[in-house]
């Protein structure tokens, strides 16, 4: 189930908890949570509704701007039934703190048993370690770059490093998100990611090759997800990776940056917040 970066954030914020989809069947069943770029989010409700009887109130409580305006986005593929699903945010992902749990040897010998049985089930034969290390060389590389290096398809490659992602042991990097036109995909919109391996994951697999030097892991919150992708390059290229070098500048000097407007700046500065963190007053120097 997609969702757009500003439905995630009002989701996360209270101030949206209901969705409604054009689809052939239910997508999703009630209890699942879901991944997403601001953390979990669960589904709590999902129900076939006629068109006719939505209200005020449901367009409200799905954040759009008036009942005729969510009409309109249900016009779309007609020919479906209306769902009703209701969602809550149900916290952070839990891979973001097994990331940072750095294991001891007993668990780490646990760790590559595991990897050992995903390389013996594998059609492809072994590639958990040659994907650690690929991504490992190539911090912050997107995917189907990486997947291209060892000759894999995108698809079977990305679905691989969610299985070690899922182990704790690599992250996505937000570059941003890209509006596309995707056949069946309501909501056109594709989250552009790289990867890197998490501190986790550098401990694994250095007892594996033995320790290796790397290029200074940033310290600090990494870029939130859902300010698009002009914004992020726009951030990156004055060397603000993180939400604590973005505290340091004044909102009036990061909108003067070209690509990060108002909507970036609004998600930025909730980013901050979450922190105790705010835009500075004034820019230092």
């Amino acid at each position: 189930m997609l969702m757009r970066p500003a439905e995630l954030e009002a989701i996360r914020e209270g101030r949206v908890d209901l969705a409604f989809r054009r689809w052939d069947r239910p997508r999703v069943k009630v209890g699942t949570r879901l991944r997403t770029a601001v953390g979990l989010v669960e589904v709590v409700s999902v129900e076939q509704v006629p068109l006719s009887s939505l209200r005020a109130e449901d367009a409200r409580r799905a954040g759009a701007h008036s009942l005729a305006a969510l009409k309109d986005v249900l016009a779309a593929r007609a020919e479906r039934p209306v769902f009703r699903v209701g969602l809550r945010y149900a916290g952070v992902d839990p891979r973001e703190t097994l990331r940072g749990q750095l294991p001891g040897p007993a668990e780490v010998v646990a760790i590559l048993a595991g990897l050992d049985r995903l390389d013996a089930a594998s059609p492809v034969g072994p590639w958990t370690r040659d994907t650690l290390r690929l991504i490992d060389r190539n911090p912050e590389v997107r995917a189907p770059e990486l997947a291209a290096r060892l000759g894999r398809p995108t698809a079977e490659f990305k679905r691989d490093v969610r299985k070690l992602k899922e182990r704790g042991l690599t992250e996505s990097l937000a570059i941003g998100y890209h509006i596309c036109a995707v056949p069946g995909l309501p909501d056109g919109e594709v989250r552009l990611s790289g990867q890197r391996l998490s501190p986790r994951g550098e401990v694994v697999l250095d007892h594996e090759d033995g320790p290796r030097e790397r290029a200074p892991r940033r310290e600090g919150t990494p870029l939130p997800r859902t300010i698009g992708a002009p914004a992020t390059r726009a951030l990156r290229a004055v060397d603000l990776h993180t939400l604590q070098a973005v505290s340091t500048w004044t909102r009036h000097d990061l909108a003067a940056l070209h690509g990060v407007g108002p909507i970036a700046l609004d998600r930025l500065e909730a980013a901050l917040a979450q922190l105790g963190l705010s835009f500075a007053d004034r820019r230092p120097g």
